[in-house]
């Protein structure tokens, strides 16, 4: 086994996955040599802390419609709306954050415009919010029966409820989305940074993706878009 055999071993996995795994062989591999087993560690010059991203790969359009599909609340059709069109996390969405007088949406502390498809899922939102939980006086915008009582936020295992088992999960629409941006109006990631208020790291990281996808594949088709039927829910 070479450097290069498990760098691409590392390369499928993600945070503690990776960690945890890369800390075991380089356990592995300098017990073996110090016993005499192997001549080189092929792990020796590969920090625990060092991560060389894979290239975010784009969701197909039929993994997006599944997912769509199961969307039958409009408090789940929202939550599509805010991963997949603004990239935002939406379990600390305030009421505040809505401007729907002047169509603006607040989001990482960016006003950004409110888009005609959000607005009409936030309103069918609002509305089912106003005729489920009355005299809630929540002044976060999610709420379910658990929260409306509170001042909690809602659970992630309640907004991601809809996505499980997936393909199309809330972190790959969310990732998706700036991946989308950062394609559309070139890989710079100062702008991904000031769009959807990402650190420097995170977005080089998706600068860098996107930019390889640009060299690997000029002509790459446009990404699935999201397609949510406003449909009012009793």
């Amino acid at each position: 086994m070479t450097r290069n055999d498990v760098l691409t071993y590392i390369r499928t996995l993600h945070g503690h996955q990776r960690h945890d795994q890369l800390v075991a062989l380089r356990s592995l591999f300098t017990c073996a040599k110090r016993n005499g087993l192997i001549f080189r560690n092929p792990t020796s010059r590969i920090k625990v802390g060092q991560y060389e991203y894979a290239v975010l790969q784009p969701l197909v359009p039929e993994q997006v419609d599944r997912l769509v599909a199961t969307a039958a609340t409009p408090a789940t059709r929202l939550i599509l709306a805010f991963v997949a069109v603004h990239a935002a996390r939406v379990a600390s969405r305030m009421l505040d954050d809505v401007d729907l007088g002047n169509r603006r949406l607040t989001i990482a502390g960016r006003v950004r415009p409110l888009d005609d498809l959000t607005r009409k899922l936030l309103l069918d939102w609002l509305e089912h919010r106003r005729r489920r939980w009355r005299n809630t006086a929540h002044l976060r915008l999610l709420i379910n029966n658990q929260t409306a009582a509170k001042t909690s936020r809602a659970s992630n295992h309640w907004i991601s409820a809809a996505m499980r088992g997936q393909d199309a999960t809330r972190e790959r629409l969310r990732v998706g989305r700036q991946r989308e941006e950062a394609l559309t109006h070139g890989p710079d990631p100062l702008r991904l940074g000031e769009v959807f208020g990402l650190d420097e790291k995170t977005a080089m990281c998706y600068a860098d993706s996107a930019r390889q996808l640009l060299l690997a594949s000029p002509r790459e088709p446009p990404p699935a878009e999201l397609s949510v039927k406003p449909n009012r829910v009793q």
